[in-house]
């Protein structure tokens, strides 16, 4: 069973808790996530599984795009709504253009701190550690990009946000500083992860769906083949004797009528629909085996 499978992660649970959970359905310690979600946070968590967990190199700039709810009128030491409140309470209503304004500096390419109470390294610890024992925590400012960042709905001292973002970017910390920008101090509420790459959340199972096909024995049926992992790289169908010489750490060559502009990286598969490796270009038509399966 290599492949992937999509988590819809409920509220509540770490993304460890998630991969606990998912070796006993699959049966192998072999699983991996593509990325962690907030404890409170839900939606989208892919994980990889047997030798698919190798892949995980292949994943860790992937965009992401989230909806979640920005509460503006105070703000909160951990950025969200579990974390102790850092200013007064204010009444506020949310004016359109005011929030457009705030907003604005937070689409496109920019510089972000990351909250202090995130899974970040300091010297091989999670800042989070650190900040819940008070102590100092310095994080350096990361370049970031959103692509998009879109007001779905506003009530009261509330709005709505859909935001498709490159990989390592906190909403959490955009919240924050609107809400400084406002003068009011905000934080966030609550929030889903609808995409994480090519993995969407109309493919995501819950933890209960997933518990039910394990136990009917049909687990393997969620199951992505690694073969179908990494659709921006082409696949090139290689014979036993080539995939034999692949997994020994040769190179191999591709079909010279197969027109790959700018391809830096190539699916070795089987005619049977089995991943052996992945090939990295070397010269034209031939590619090394960087990854093998």
């Amino acid at each position: 069973m290599d492949g992937a499978v999509v988590v819809d992660k409920p509220s509540g649970w770490t993304s460890h808790d998630v991969v606990n959970k998912v070796r006993r359905f699959a049966g192998t310690k072999k699983v991996g996530h593509l990325g962690t979600l907030d404890p409170a946070a839900t939606g989208v968590l892919p994980l990889v599984i047997g030798r698919a967990t190798r892949l995980a190199q292949f994943y860790t700039r992937n965009d992401k795009v989230y909806e979640g709810v920005i509460h503006f009128g105070y703000s909160t030491d951990s950025y969200d709504g579990d974390g102790q409140p850092t200013s007064p309470a204010q009444e506020i209503v949310l004016d359109r253009e005011q929030l457009e304004g705030a907003l604005q500096k937070f689409r496109g390419p920019f510089a972000q701190i990351p909250p202090q109470v995130s899974a970040k390294k300091i010297a091989g610890r999670p800042a989070y550690e650190m900040a819940r024992k008070q102590q100092p925590v310095d994080l350096k400012a990361v370049d970031v990009e959103v692509y998009s960042l879109e007001v779905l709905r506003m009530e009261g001292c509330e709005a709505e946000v859909r935001v498709h973002c490159s990989a390592g970017t906190y909403l959490r910390s955009i919240a924050h500083e609107a809400g400084q920008a406002l003068g009011c101090g905000a934080f966030l509420k609550s929030l889903r992860r609808t995409a994480s790459g090519d993995f969407k959340i109309e493919a995501a199972r819950t933890l209960e769906q997933l518990a039910g096909l394990a136990d009917a024995g049909r687990f393997a049926e969620v199951v992505i083949p690694a073969a179908e992992l990494l659709p921006q790289f082409p696949a090139e169908m290689v014979d036993a004797l080539t995939a034999g010489q692949i997994r020994n750490g040769r190179d191999f060559r591709i079909s010279p009528f197969h027109v790959r502009p700018g391809g830096r990286f190539v699916k070795a598969v089987t005619p049977e629909g089995q991943l052996v490796a992945i090939g990295e270009a070397r010269l034209p038509h031939l590619y090394h085996p960087v990854l093998v399966l």
